[in-house]
């Protein structure tokens, strides 16, 4: 199917979960999101599943709770880019559609940090920029494998 003959269906379904997750993205950047919002209602859900933990250890895995939430949410922000890359560019290598992806996942990454620095309690770090881009790497790397091993034909059509 060439671009001209592509109906508004097809480029809202290749591109509106992006958009949607950007819009996750940008609500969960938000003053009520950081840290001493998070930290009542995940302990809570924490305890319910775990059991009582300490102030001490609290603050660790709090820590490491919402590393993992830029990790996997920035990683899944991958890929919906990979996924509405591949369907705009149906010839493109995985590769291409791989760098676009991770290309766009840094850039909300790191607008999103940047707008951080403005609010109060909130910070923007490069390091967290970082971290969201691994978490994009590392699930497109699985969907390739996945792909290598159960869709070889998907990938060769492209190349």
């Amino acid at each position: 199917m060439s671009s001209e003959q592509r109906s508004l269906r097809f480029w809202l379904s290749a591109w509106l979960p992006v958009i949607l997750g950007i819009l996750v993205i940008a609500v969960e950047s938000t003053l009520y999101f950081g840290a001493e919002y998070t930290s009542g209602p995940f302990r809570w859900i924490f305890q319910a599943i775990f059991g009582p933990v300490s102030d001490a250890h609290w603050g660790q895995i709090h820590f490491l709770i919402r590393k993992s939430g830029h990790f996997l949410g920035y990683g899944t922000l991958g890929l919906l880019w990979l996924r509405a890359w591949w369907m705009t560019l149906p010839r493109s290598r995985f590769l291409t559609s791989s760098a676009l992806a991770i290309l766009g996942t840094a850039l909300i990454s790191a607008g999103d940090e940047f707008h951080q620095t403005f609010l109060p309690d909130r910070t923007g770090s490069p390091w967290d920029v970082l971290l969201d881009c691994c978490g994009a790497i590392l699930l497109q790397l699985l969907v390739y494998a996945f792909m290598r091993l159960f869709r070889r034909e998907r990938l060769e059509r492209a190349a």
